[in-house]
C-alpha cells in the first residue's frame, strides 16, 4: 500500500520523556519555576517554541533562552536517557524486508535525533532523518515532512504515510497531504488523534504492520 513509511521520534520509536522533562524542568528552574516531571509530558513532540509559548506564556526572549538552557542539558547527555519501545526492531526489520524506505520525521533537532538513534541502535533501520534545523529554518511537523518531500524528490503522497502519537504528527500529515497512523503507546490520546481525522490507530506496536 505505501512505499514510504515515516515515524516519529518522541513516543513513537522511542520513549523520550525522561531527558526532555529533565531538560525542561532545568530550563524552567532558570526562571524560578518549579514543575514536576510528571507534569511537563506536554512538551514531548511539539517544538520547543510551541511549548513554552502556550504551556507557560513566555515571550520571544524568554523562549531562546529557556530552549538554549534547555538543549545544553539535553545535548550535553539528556538525549541518551530514552529506551526504544519494545518490538520496534523487530517491526523495522520486517518493513524493510517488503523492500518499504523508512524514514524519521521529528520536530527534535535533526542532529539530536540522529544521536539518539544511534546510541539506541535504531538508526541503521533507516534511510533518511529529518528534523528541525537549530537556526530555527525548520521547526514544526508540516516543515520537517516537506523538507523530507524535497530530499526524496517529491514522490506520490498517496504512498507516503507518517506514524505518530499526538495530534502535532496528524497534523503535520492533513497539512502536507499525506495519511497519518496514529500509536497510543506513546504521549497522545485516541481522542486527539481522531479529531484530527486518524481512523488507523495502533494500540501497541505489533499492531502497526497490518496497517501497513
Amino acid at each position: 500500500m505505501y512505499d514510504y513509511i515515516l515515524f516519529d521520534l518522541d513516543g513513537t520509536l522511542s520513549d523520550t520523556s525522561e531527558g526532555v522533562t529533565k531538560g525542561v524542568q532545568i530550563a524552567l528552574r532558570a526562571f524560578g519555576i518549579e514543575a514536576e516531571l510528571k507534569d511537563l509530558t506536554c512538551f514531548i513532540g511539539p517544538p520547543l517554541v510551541y511549548s513554552f509559548t502556550h504551556f507557560y506564556d513566555f515571550d520571544e526572549a524568554q523562549c531562546d533562552k529557556a530552549i538554549e538552557i534547555y538543549r545544553e542539558y539535553y545535548l550535553g547527555g539528556g538525549l541518551y536517557e530514552n529506551r526504544p519501545y519494545d518490538g520496534l526492531n523487530e517491526l523495522l526489520d520486517k518493513i524493510r524486508a517488503d523492500g518499504k524506505k523508512l524514514a524519521v520525521t521529528t520536530s527534535k533537532l535533526e542532529s539530536a535525533a540522529i544521536d539518539v538513534l544511534e546510541r539506541n541502535g535504531l538508526a541503521r533501520h533507516f534511510d533518511m532523518i529529518c528534523g528541525a534545523t537549530a537556526d530555527g529554518r525548520i521547526t514544526t511537523k508540516k516543515e520537517v515532512l516537506e523538507e523530507f518531500f524535497v530530499r526524496t524528490g517529491n514522490p506520490d503522497k498517496k504512498k507516503v504515510v507518517l506514524i505518530g502519537d499526538t495530534h502535532f504528527d496528524a497534523q503535520g500529515a492533513a497539512d502536507v497531504g499525506i495519511e497519518c497512523i496514529g500509536v497510543l503507546y506513546g504521549f497522545g490520546t485516541r481522542e486527539e488523534l481522531a479529531a484530527c481525522g486518524v481512523n488507523k490507530i495502533a494500540e501497541t506496536v505489533e499492531d502497526i504492520y497490518a496497517m501497513l
